[in-house]
């Protein structure tokens, strides 16, 4: 038999990366064992009854298929692959392949929210008894973002129509023989199912929920609806460490509800039927929250390309049911497993009281700007807001706004992204007073949500745009080594929000106008000045009835002297920018979608790495376009955070300038 690395081999670790292939490299493993039982019963073997598009559950192709089961539909029957639980080394293979730590087991707490799934979920059938495993109905595959195509993923056989549970097939005269009948608990489990699955149809059409239970009952009917958490009447350790997550699940904003039967290993077959189900659903529904299923992200903005990674059900319930006394740490690991998301994570701990409090803020009122000299009765509420309480220059003077309460003003403007003035300002005194904690609460959850819309390889060397922030960074082998500030696109028309990668950058660019501006901006002003485009240096094209405008390089250019490309479907970019009074701005959104950058030369050096300063690039400034590669693709992730935890372990909340968060926590049903 061949060995699990032989199979990689053979395969391609590239092409592991879905539950199809991976049921295909365990379905490799497993077939001389199969052909060996199939050589001892006679060498027949049990019919494949499959189902067709707009058949009954009843109506069987006319003649069962005795052919030899292609290696295609093999990988199609995932959930089979997978469910038949091989032994601990073949699934710690497989956890090897599919690369997930297992992290210590270190808590599900908002209104739950609807799920969405805007790709439809396999139809399951009822379930005859004589059903063949490879009947199975597959899912989607773990990394598969919805509505994404993905090249690796294989479908199954044409979903079957609702239909009624119906008897098992009558073999044709002189057929194969019967499937033996199912073992009084396994039957137990396939009723429970098939009752599930009448109750879905008949209450909860088209609801997520029905997709997953479907998804559950395919799995359990691959493995001919043995249960899968109790084992010869008694639960293990897996089914302790799988419990006390979901219990937990609220520290990761998850909103799993409480099991609708006590679990149990022992008692009737009807009781433990139900209570393993209940739990194999409860762990595919913290799967599935964990990597990003409760909100479509396209649904918030048609700009956020962001797609979650959404975890197979079938994959979830493999990986977590052989992972023993660690199975609460496989669950745990659906969550996103970057640092930002672990610091929000802790945050919410914090607020929620699980370590030292949050102290609550007091409120500052509205009022005039404050200056070094000024007196004003919020003076002492911004003393103790900045624990400044006792400090004062001079006695008796606590109303006086002194030099030490602007230098602490100054201190907290810089750290939450504002000019450090020193001024009390309307957008400081709002940052002082900050929310109510479940307002803090509701916005540390939104972003961790959204966290969940990330790659979960987003590179150790990146570029990191955070679009609230208006500031882009650039992080090498983990370490911050650049920081820029930017103007991202206006509420009108805002910067997408999406993961890419940075391939070269252009010295000297021309500008090619995009027709919505050469619409609603140049064409009124030429209709009044025919020599407007052309007294300010650009060159024009008429073709078709069609205007063509563009700038060529030089320091009017509004793409300044260099720009950094990585191309994408939106048509946006990072560039330099002849107006810099911008960068002096707090709230820096004025552009039409694309990224200015402060600083642009500097960051042109952190982003080429060694090899390259930023006295070298200004060298290639001229009249000409110059490209510059670079020596290997960067990954480049336009976000959207507007609460980040910073190296100081402090909360730093930003404007929600496009609305994206309310959106967010409106779906959740939080409040705020």
């Amino acid at each position: 038999m061949r060995s699990f690395a032989t199979m990689r081999r053979q395969i391609g670790t590239a092409s592991l990366t879905s539950a199809s292939a991976l049921a295909l490299m365990i379905a490799l493993v497993a077939a001389p064992a199969r052909a060996a039982n199939a050589d001892a019963a006679g060498g027949v073997a049990a019919p494949v009854n499959l189902h067709v598009q707009g058949q009954s559950s009843g109506e069987a192709l006319s003649q069962p298929s005795r052919r030899r089961v292609k290696p295609a539909f093999l990988a199609r029957s995932a959930a089979w692959r997978i469910a038949k639980k091989p032994a601990p080394e073949a699934f710690a293979a497989l956890a090897q392949v599919k690369r997930l730590p297992l992290p210590a087991v270190d808590s599900p707490q908002p209104p739950a929210a609807p799920e969405y799934d805007d790709q439809p979920a396999p139809v399951i059938p009822a379930l005859p008894e004589s059903m063949n495993p490879a009947q199975a109905a597959p899912t989607e595959g773990l990394g598969d973002a919805q509505g994404a195509p993905d090249a690796t993923k294989m479908t199954g056989p044409p979903p079957a129509a609702d239909a009624a549970p119906v008897a098992a097939d009558t073999p044709a005269p002189g057929g194969p023989v019967a499937a033996p009948p199912l073992a009084p608990l396994n039957a137990a489990v396939k009723a429970a199912l098939e009752a599930q699955l009448k109750l879905d149809r008949d209450h909860f059409p088209g609801a997520s929920r029905r997709r997953e239970h479907e998804a559950v009952a395919a799995f359990y009917a691959a493995r001919d609806f043995a249960p899968l958490w109790s084992h010869a009447g008694a639960a293990d350790a897996e089914v302790a460490s799988t419990l006390q997550r979901l219990d937990r699940a609220s520290e990761d904003a998850l909103t799993i509800k409480s099991l609708p039967v006590r679990y149990t290993a022992s008692g009737s077959d009807e009781e433990v039927a139900n209570a393993d189900i209940a739990l194999s659903e409860a762990v595919v529904a913290y799967g599935r929250q964990a990597s990003g299923s409760r909100v479509d992200p396209h649904a918030i903005s048609p700009l956020i390309g962001a797609r979650p990674e959404l975890a197979d059900p079938s994959l979830i319930l493999a990986i977590v049911s052989s992972s023993g006394a660690d199975a609460g740490a496989a669950l745990k690991n659906f969550n996103p497993p970057q640092k930002g998301y672990a610091a929000l994570r802790a945050k919410l701990a914090e607020l929620r009281g699980q370590r030292a409090p949050v102290a609550r803020r007091a409120i500052i009122p509205a009022g005039p700007t404050l200056k070094v000299g000024m007196r004003d009765p919020r003076v002492p509420l911004i003393r103790a807001r900045l624990s400044l309480d006792g400090e004062m220059e001079e006695p008796d003077e606590e109303l006086v706004y002194d030099t030490r309460v602007a230098s602490a003003v100054a201190d907290f403007q810089k750290a939450n992204g504002l000019p450090g003035s020193g001024r009390l300002t309307a957008r400081t005194i709002a940052l002082l007073s900050g929310g109510e904690p479940a307002q803090l609460e509701a916005e540390i959850i939104a972003n961790m949500e959204r966290w969940r819309w990330m790659p979960r390889d987003m590179g150790d060397s990146r570029i990191e745009v955070n679009i609230p922030d208006f500031e882009v960074t650039v992080i090498e082998n983990g370490e911050v080594v650049s920081r820029n500030r930017v103007v991202v696109g206006k509420e009108a028309t805002p910067t997408p929000v999406f993961s890419n990668k940075m391939q070269f950058l252009i010295v000297n660019p021309y500008w090619n106008v995009p027709q919505s501006i050469i619409k609603k901006e140049m064409m009124p002003k030429l209709a009044a000045n025919p020599g407007y485009l052309h007294s300010l240096g650009y060159e024009t094209i008429w073709k078709g009835g069609r205007l063509t405008v563009r700038q060529p390089p030089g320091e009017r250019n509004a793409l300044g002297r260099i720009k950094f490309m990585f191309p994408n479907d939106y048509a946006v970019y990072l560039h330099d920018t002849p107006s810099r009074a911008l960068f002096d701005t707090a709230k820096r959104a004025y552009s039409h979608g694309c990224v200015r950058v402060d600083d642009p030369f500097r960051f042109a050096e952190a982003v080429l790495g060694k090899g390259w300063s930023e006295d070298h690039v200004k060298k290639l400034i001229g009249g000409k376009e110059r490209y510059v590669n670079l020596a290997k693709p960067l990954p480049i992730h336009i976000e959207y955070f507007t609460a980040e935890v910073d190296e100081f372990g402090r909360l730093q909340l930003r404007d929600d300038v496009y609305g994206y968060s309310h959106k967010v926590k409106a779906a959740l049903g939080l409040e705020g």
